[in-house]
């Protein structure tokens, strides 16, 4: 008999992708509040979607075999509290939410891994007194405690800087305040971590010096794995925006090993279990130093077409067998590339987009590169503007997912694929 999975915003695009898993025809997928109301909103109304979710469960004349989800906030979060109320196995809404609470999880980070952790502290960023009051020295990142993408993130580098950052915080953080208190206040929090709610900011010092990666795995009866890491190249002003994610890793085995070693310390004292994760460092190459940056309670979506170019697979493989108590068996390098990226297409000013790929362009990219997949973002008569949940500096308008056999031919790749996606945007002149 198949198993029943619900997936929380499933979207065609990875809709596709769980339909043709190698064992798919085990599975029947089954939509459980749909990506365009969970993702797509001008707002998170959390308590709605925990009210109409169980009922749909409740109304579902078979057996619920998985709840599972592939998004960030607020899915990631959502999970355990559905999977708890259906006896289902996952990880406790406390794990998560110390993974998830950007300060909460720096504190947690610091008993067990200090020396790989920046300063950090929390900023109140409707205090009068905030910029007076922060310790840390310039340079330094600020962002809100719960947001997604680098939203509401700001490189300071003094004094104006740092007012400025405040006044666009100010005015945007209640679009992820508002949902991510209520669902911390489902839980019994330290006083000290309570009084830092949604609200409430993180500045951190430094750590971007040197290469980026991401560590993709999942915690299972007590152990943790690792089965796959990506580099993360970044560009731009700040070197604040992602560029591409390229799979697999070509950091030193020794240093990828670190982070491994790292990673399962943490994962093991937060008793994270039953989940996937990934989970971000960056390797100061000039001084052997590796950094945390931040852990995610799910796979990434953006690694699951670079997973089946060179391994074989979709890593929702792997999400799935861990929601049905099942030790994944992920495929290693059965691909049909050496190496695969996600490239994100950006632009760094606002403007109106007048015109956009179609179909036709599309399909042209897919038949001169097998596999490759494109997704875009902006649609005609969008100002750049508009679009939800950017980092503080730039667009991104495309998503192009292509592997080759070489580092250098990716790259070749890309290039061309790019001339063949026409986007007409016109810029404003004031735009920097």
């Amino acid at each position: 008999m198949g198993k029943n999975l619900f997936i929380v915003g499933l979207d065609p695009f990875h809709l596709h992708q769980l339909e043709t898993l190698a064992r798919a025809s085990e599975y029947r997928f089954f939509s459980l509040i749909s990506y365009e109301k969970i993702k797509c909103g001008s707002s998170f109304p959390v308590r709605e979607f925990l009210e109409q979710a169980p009922r749909l469960l409740t109304d579902y004349p078979g057996r619920v075999d998985a709840i599972v989800g592939y998004w960030d906030f607020p899915v990631s979060t959502m999970l355990p509290i559905l999977r708890k109320r259906l006896g289902l196995r996952g990880p406790s809404l406390e794990a998560v939410l110390m993974c998830e609470h950007k300060y909460w999880s720096r504190m947690k980070q610091q008993e067990v891994i200090p020396k790989s952790i920046p300063a950090f502290q929390q900023v109140d960023p409707f205090d009068p007194e905030a910029v007076r009051t922060c310790s840390l020295d310039y340079p330094f990142w600020l962002k809100p405690v719960k947001s997604v993408r680098s939203y509401l993130g700001f490189m300071i580098r003094d004094e104006r800087d740092f007012a400025t950052a405040l006044a666009s915080i100010r005015k945007g953080i209640a679009r992820y305040a508002v949902p991510f208190n209520y669902i911390l206040n489902r839980i019994e929090m330290p006083a000290e971590i309570r009084a830092v709610d949604g609200y409430r900011c993180i500045a951190e010092s430094l750590i971007s010096e040197g290469r980026q990666c991401t560590l993709e795995g999942y915690a299972q009866d007590g152990t943790v794995n690792v089965y796959g890491i990506i580099d993360s190249v970044r560009e731009g002003k700040h070197q604040s925006s992602f560029s591409r994610y390229q799979y697999p890793s070509i950091l030193p085995q020794q240093v990828q090993q670190r982070m491994i070693v790292t990673t399962q310390k943490l994962i093991k004292h937060l008793a994270y279990c039953d989940a996937p994760f990934n989970i971000e460092f960056y390797w100061d190459d000039r001084r052997d130093v590796i950094r945390l940056l931040e852990i995610n309670t799910r796979i990434s979506k953006s690694h699951c077409p670079l997973f089946k170019m060179v391994d074989g697979e979709y890593h929702h493989d792997v999400m799935i067998d861990i929601a049905l108590g099942r030790t994944p068996r992920f495929p290693h390098r059965q691909g049909r590339y050496a190496t695969a990226a996600k490239f994100m297409v950006r632009v760094y000013r606002d403007g109106i987009v007048l015109g956009v790929p179609g179909p036709e362009d599309v399909q042209r990219v897919r038949e001169r590169f097998d596999g490759a997949e494109v997704q875009v973002n902006v649609i005609p008569g969008m100002r750049l503007s508009g679009l939800r949940d950017q980092d503080s500096y730039s667009y991104e308008i495309a998503d192009l997912f292509i592997g080759a056999d070489s580092h250098g031919e990716l790259l070749a790749n890309y290039r061309e694929a790019l001339t063949m996606l026409p986007f007409h945007i016109v810029y404003n002149k004031e735009s920097t």
